[in-house]
């Protein structure tokens, strides 16, 4: 049995990882440590990769990449090598930037490419099948970031090789996922794929993926060309021709990886390196933070309703701005400075009433009903030379597309749905998206992932993300809130209570356990709310004015810290 229990406050030593035992492993939400590196990722197994990573020599760097292959293997729901993201880091020499290794639209890919006869918008070929796929980003996008590696990168995927190949126990979480999609599986594959099976899933059941194993070799002996030609680029086209999907190996051949400059901007002292467009979550975040900072929230207390109430105006004034103006700023006018410039804010929060809700009417121009759903993953790194990791990689729903090549082992994204396929149509995670994300060849999908640095005097405060939808942004802004403005420590601002406003639906989603109160407070002046399970699962690292890293895993799921 896997022994599943919370390791908190010091750890001082971490016991290495013995590969081949994929049975036994421990899960550990807090760790507070000096002079040794930290990893928090969504599951155990992976996280413990990367420690391990780090103990034989590597920085922020190799554990981060270790760690995303082994996610591919163990959090199958959304690690990946079939999807995309973005990283941010800064380096002990002062160095910060961002890699941008989003998915890219397909060539044969058009602006109506989802719309039937009558011009309406079809989501389920945006969200199932091999159509809804983007180019996939993540295989290029940790070769990218070996260049700042210390080890080979046939050793920092040996790994997740093992995993494949013998197997681990998965967990209760992971079970029930396998059973929830199975029908999905089997109607959406011709071939036999390994989280289908005769009987119910269950905790403990081993999972072997041999296919993926071979894969990964693939990419181990031959670099970026195990994937992106040959054997691997062959049998992607080969699913993409058996369900109607069109990348092609022109496609493969062609994705680019982009290096881009940091969104960098001051909170209160301390310096925010965060990822720009075609991230909606940087800009976002910037715009949050400096519209409650008009109101100041030093005096007001956590989930109050005196705080709760500017945070979700500034949600809400901010997701309209991302429906208007935000896309890939290759194809469009990239309007960051201006979204993100004191004057324009200031004059944006202008209508703010602390005494009545916003309505959503009066800061953007299109109303609609919306859905939620999510599946993403993060990765927090901090190494004790002091180089920093912020990685958030996504195959978009729970399982992407829900295909899996056949051969190789390994699922293809979903990440289509990202783009506006009709202005106004929400997608799968209820945004509304207008012409500047309209889809185009080689066009990259807006997302909402936030990987996060804050540096104080220079060097390292805090690595902060999440997964989770549209709700990584306003996640990611609550926690820097709850640590700077409101002294929270950090396992409180972790797994405190969640809410969320992205301009529509009009309703404030809230998990179940926020305080009655601040609901029945804030809808004396008209707000209303919607109450979900989670929101999120914020990976962060905090150091101390000692020196001492303080590492926190989210309490929602199955992830762990780990430890050099």
């Amino acid at each position: 049995m896997k022994k599943l229990f919370l390791l908190i406050g010091f750890l001082l030593c971490s016991t290495p990882l013995v590969f081949g035992q994929y049975t036994d492993y421990n899960l550990v939400k807090e760790v507070q440590v000096k002079n040794k590196g930290v990893v928090v990722s969504a599951f155990p197994l992976a996280s413990e990769v990367g420690a391990k990573i780090l103990r034989q020599g590597g920085n922020a760097f190799d554990a981060s990449i270790a760690t995303q292959f082994a996610l591919a293997v163990v959090y199958p729901q959304a690690g990946n090598i079939g999807g995309g993201g973005f990283m941010v880091a800064t380096t002990e020499e002062g160095k910060k930037f961002t890699i941008d290794f989003r998915e890219t639209a397909p060539l044969k890919s058009h602006k109506d490419m989802y719309l039937d006869a009558e011009r309406n918008a079809n989501t389920d070929l945006s969200q199932y099948g091999s159509l809804a796929a983007g180019v996939p980003g993540a295989v290029a996008g940790l070769f990218e970031m070996h260049q700042y590696a210390k080890l080979p990168m046939t050793q920092l995927i040996q790994p997740a090789i093992d995993l494949a190949e013998k197997g681990y126990a998965i967990t209760q979480a992971q079970a029930d996922l396998f059973n929830t999609y199975k029908d999905d599986f089997l109607r959406l594959n011709k071939h036999s794929i390994p989280f289908v099976k005769n009987l119910a899933w269950q905790a403990d059941d081993i999972l072997v993926q041999q296919d993926l194993a071979h894969t990964l070799k693939q990419i181990q002996q031959k670099g970026l060309k195990g994937f992106y030609r040959g054997k691997t680029a062959n049998l992607i086209v080969k699913e993409m021709k058996r369900g109607n999907g069109i990348i092609s190996l022109a496609d493969l051949r062609q994705y680019k990886v982009k290096v881009r400059a940091a969104l960098i901007f001051d909170y209160k002292g301390h310096e925010v390196v965060t990822m720009p467009l075609p991230s909606s979550g940087g800009i976002l975040l910037a715009q949050m933070l400096q519209m409650t900072n008009l109101m100041g929230l030093e005096d007001k207390q956590l989930n109050s309703p005196e705080a709760v109430q500017p945070m979700v105006e500034a949600e809400r004034r901010a997701y309209a701005d991302r429906a208007e103006y935000m896309g890939d700023p290759d194809f469009i006018k990239d309007q960051t400075q201006k979204l993100i410039s004191k004057s324009y804010l200031k004059q944006r929060f202008a209508n703010y009433n602390p005494d009545k809700a916003t309505p959503s009417s009066a800061v953007g121009d299109i109303i609609i009903p919306q859905k939620e759903k999510k599946e993403t993953t993060h990765i927090s790194v901090l190494d004790k030379e002091g180089n920093a990791v912020s990685v958030t990689t996504t195959l978009n729903g729970n399982f992407g597309s829900k295909v899996m090549v056949s051969g190789a082992g390994f699922l293809l994204n979903n990440e289509m749905d990202d783009f506006s396929v009709k202005p106004g149509v929400p997608n799968m995670y209820g945004a509304i998206g207008g012409k500047a994300n309209a889809i185009a060849p080689k066009k990259r999908m807006l997302s909402s992932m936030t990987p996060t640095i804050l540096l104080k005097d220079n060097q390292p405060f805090m690595v902060v993300g999440t997964p989770g939808g549209t709700t990584i942004p306003t996640s990611v802004f609550q926690v820097i809130v709850d640590i700077i403005d409101f002294g929270t420590d950090v396992n409180t601002a972790v797994n405190a209570p969640k809410f969320h406003q992205q301009w529509l639906p009009e309703y404030i989603l809230v998990e179940e356990d926020f305080p009655h109160y601040t609901i029945k407070t804030l809808e004396k002046k008209g707000y209303t709310f919607k109450k979900t399970a989670k929101i999120g699962r914020t990976e962060v690292i905090l150091v101390d004015k000692d020196g001492k890293y303080h590492a926190v895993a989210d309490g929602r799921g199955d992830d762990s810290v780990g430890v050099e």
